[in-house]
């Protein structure tokens, strides 16, 4: 369930109220930084609103301009929503690091690595096999290349990709060569 956390504006925190059976998220009213902390580990979808400038944390929406329609802002706190869940749902845990499908970005810790098209979809269809993905397999899945072609690009691209991810990470065991194919 989706969690509007309502952060030191109890007037707007009422108005919600009142209107709760016809909202689609959960209205939480919080005053001070520490129940805004707890109810932030608490809850897994969440955005606040606030009108404060100095917060700093994740999913804020500052509420600058007042008076507000209550419809209209119910809509753009629908689309603030909205964005959370898409941003969510870009990233994918791949071992140790994060993928983010979005940026086509790989982190871990505080290193990113800028990825290719191909070499996001490489790592996605190696990440979901339980088995070593053999070349003509690779070929045919994320190249859509024939069997029956002659062609170095999965070996050159998986060689690119394992050297990217080595000299940023230091990590010579992400993508593993096994005598039946490549595997995460």
């Amino acid at each position: 369930m989706q969690n509007l956390i309502v952060y030191k504006l109890f007037t707007l925190y009422h108005i919600l109220e009142e209107l709760r059976s016809d909202l689609n998220f959960n209205v939480v009213f919080v005053d001070n930084e520490k129940s805004l902390n707890d109810s932030i580990k608490k809850f897994n979808e969440y955005l606040i609103v606030s009108n404060d400038h100095s917060l700093i944390v994740n999913n804020l929406f500052i509420l600058d301009s007042v008076p507000i329609n209550i419809f209209k802002f119910i809509e753009i706190i629908n689309i603030e929503f909205l964005k959370i869940q898409f941003n969510n749902q870009s990233k994918v845990k791949i071992n140790n690091y994060i993928l983010d499908l979005n940026s086509r970005e790989l982190f871990k810790n505080n290193t990113r690595i800028k990825l290719t098209e191909k070499e996001v979809n490489t790592i996605i269809y190696l990440s979901k096999s339980n088995k070593p993905v053999n070349i003509d397999e690779l070929k045919k899945k994320v190249w859509s290349y024939h069997n029956s072609m002659e062609t170095h690009t999965v070996e050159t691209h998986i060689y690119r990709l394992r050297k990217k991810i080595l000299n940023n990470f230091s990590d010579n065991k992400f993508i593993i060569s096994k005598n039946d194919g490549y595997q995460i």
